[in-house]
């Protein structure tokens, strides 16, 4: 039995999200109290990065990977175990993981509210309109499984595919946070301030089209803020809802060559340190 501020996870006893929203307001208020008034990242940078990457997509191992490796950069990468990527060159995966890049949770077949406009796409047996909580959660446990047997991970976060938050007309966020450490959503790439921040409700933001100083930007407003931009792209000069490869690479030169500034590491990394507890 788990009490307090705990309850079981697929992997054990996980906090809750109060006992979550609890630690990190403690440690964020502790971290903000000194006399700079700034949030403290763990070199006394001003602000971490995290660079997502959605889909499972060939040029994310094809391009975004090998350019994050040159840079010794490391992203979060939230994965689909039904698409052919995912199949077809697992052993490329496994190797990232390896390497430091983190395997994140999309759902197993990336399911989406087909009702909405422009869902067209959305397969009948991957709609959340038409599946309960229930069978989102299992979906979802199951893709941890998998990821597990692929990284040997036990921490996992969690992007939600197309950022919807209801199965079958009910909120299921709540269900599926046991599973966690950290849940992303839409509302903006630079969290405004880390004293009110949700970990299962972090915003994100996906460029499209964007240009290097565009991206750039948004690593430099967070940096001001002294808190954190978080990127979830998806195709890396290709595939679907693109950025350049050139301004992919612009942000990673920009963030490489100001490690000072910039905390870049892989959201579950980042959410670890925001929800750390006083064991230290």
């Amino acid at each position: 039995m788990v009490d307090g501020g705990m309850k079981a996870g697929i992997f054990g006893p996980v906090l809750t999200r109060a006992g979550v929203v609890l630690f990190t307001a403690l440690w964020t208020f502790a971290a903000m109290a000194e006399d700079t008034g700034t949030y403290a990242w763990p070199d006394g940078q001003r602000a971490a990065i995290s660079l997502a990457y959605d889909d499972a997509l060939a040029t994310h191992l094809d391009t975004a990977i090998p350019q994050l490796d040159a840079h010794d950069l490391k992203g979060s990468f939230y994965v689909v175990p039904a698409t052919a990527t995912m199949r077809d060159r697992l052993d490329d995966w496994r190797a990232a993981a390896a390497n430091g890049h983190e395997l994140g949770n999309h759902t197993l077949f990336h399911a989406c509210r087909g009702s909405l406009p422009n869902r067209e796409w959305v397969a009948e047996w991957a709609d959340l309109d038409t599946m309960s909580v229930d069978e989102i959660r299992a979906r979802v446990e199951l893709a941890n499984t998998f990821l597990y047997a692929v990284d040997g991970q036990p921490q996992r976060t969690y992007t939600a595919t197309c950022f919807d938050q209801e199965a079958g007309g009910v909120p299921y966020l709540d269900e599926v946070e046991p599973y966690f450490i950290g849940i992303k959503l839409s509302g903006g790439a630079v969290v405004p301030d880390m004293a009110t921040l949700d970990p299962f409700r972090v915003p994100v933001t996906g460029p499209v089209d964007m240009t290097g100083d565009e991206l750039i930007a948004i690593a430099r407003e967070a940096a001001e803020k002294g808190t954190m931009a978080n990127y979830t792209f998806h195709g890396i000069g290709g595939d679907h809802l693109a950025v350049s490869a050139e301004a992919h690479e612009a942000l990673l030169a920009h963030l490489a060559a100001n490690p000072d500034i910039y905390w870049v590491a892989t959201f579950v990394d980042i959410m670890n340190w925001v929800t750390r507890d006083d064991e230290e």
